[in-house]
């Protein structure tokens, strides 16, 4: 089993910053990539950010240049750095951990973003 549990969400204001963490925990071994979605009220949850054991990445174009994903596999935890936040990205924000590239075996709780305008 694979556990994640999720911090950093918060309010910021239009144009500022946040950065989310994801910490892995158990079974990290069967773990092949990590990701990061997002889901607002009445919306599917959509693809954010995801990035490999070996560290690559790939985005959502709504994302690209402005938010950055990484990870530190000595600590078990991934990251999303948040910047030029607009009010459209107020979400939920879920940490997801990959078997495969198409089978997600765990996500995180959740954590909100609110972004101000």
């Amino acid at each position: 089993q694979v556990q994640l549990v999720e911090s950093g969400g918060g309010l910021a204001q239009a144009g500022g910053s946040l950065r989310l963490s994801c910490a892995a925990s158990g079974r990290i071994a069967s773990i092949s990539a990590m990701g990061w979605y997002r889901q607002t009220p009445g919306k599917q949850r959509e693809f954010v950010a995801r990035i490999s054991v070996v560290g690559s990445t790939n985005y959502a174009d709504s994302v690209k240049g402005r938010f950055t994903i990484s990870r530190d596999n000595d600590k078990n935890t991934m990251y999303l750095q948040m910047n030029s936040l607009k009010p459209e990205d107020t979400a939920v924000y879920y940490c997801a951990a990959y078997r495969t590239i198409n089978e997600i075996i765990r996500w995180g709780q959740g954590t909100q973003v609110t972004v101000s305008s």
